[in-house]
């Protein structure tokens, strides 16, 4: 399967537990890490800096399956709403959307295929805010609330990505 990224989280790396995960399951994925958080940078200059790693990245390609957590998952979010005619699909694991760093005003709805995976136990980032933000956003969203923390180990483990993904390879 070509053109497909992990996007990792906050304070993760494309070497964390979901990426060397998907790079066992998930032939040529992408699992770049991304600039190091740390507190001396606002959260506004990291997605800047974060972004624009991403675009480079992603750059020379079209039709984009996207996998963003928590963080990544608003990298992934904010990629898709600018080009929404460069990504095929995007999986959203949590994804940290209910933030000033998302101006939901800028952006109309996009009709991509959006499935997320929420955990209700997730005490980071809130699982009905998200939600609420992410029906305005994708007008083509699946969501799933599971019985799972904000890492989702034990959902992202059990999911059939050979299912989830075959429509879109």
């Amino acid at each position: 399967m070509n053109n497909i990224i992990f996007i990792h989280g906050l304070e993760s790396s494309g070497h964390g537990f979901k990426g060397n995960l998907f790079r066992k399951i998930i032939p040529k994925i992408l699992t770049p890490d991304f600039t190091s958080f740390n507190s001396s940078i606002s959260l506004e200059l990291l997605l800047k800096k974060r972004m624009s790693e991403l675009e480079e990245i992603l750059k020379t390609k079209n039709d984009w399956i996207i996998i963003g957590s928590s963080f990544g998952g608003l990298m992934a979010t904010i990629f898709a709403l600018r080009n929404p005619d460069r990504v095929k699909y995007l999986i959203l694991l949590a994804p940290f959307l209910n933030t000033d760093l998302l101006n939901i005003k800028r952006y109309r709805s996009v009709n991509i295929p959006v499935i997320i995976y929420h955990g209700k136990k997730d005490d980071i980032v809130s699982a009905k805010k998200s939600y609420e933000r992410a029906e305005l956003l994708f007008s083509n969203l699946t969501y799933n609330l599971v019985e799972d923390d904000h890492q989702l180990q034990n959902t992202v483990s059990n999911i059939n990505w050979e299912e989830l993904l075959s429509p879109y390879k």
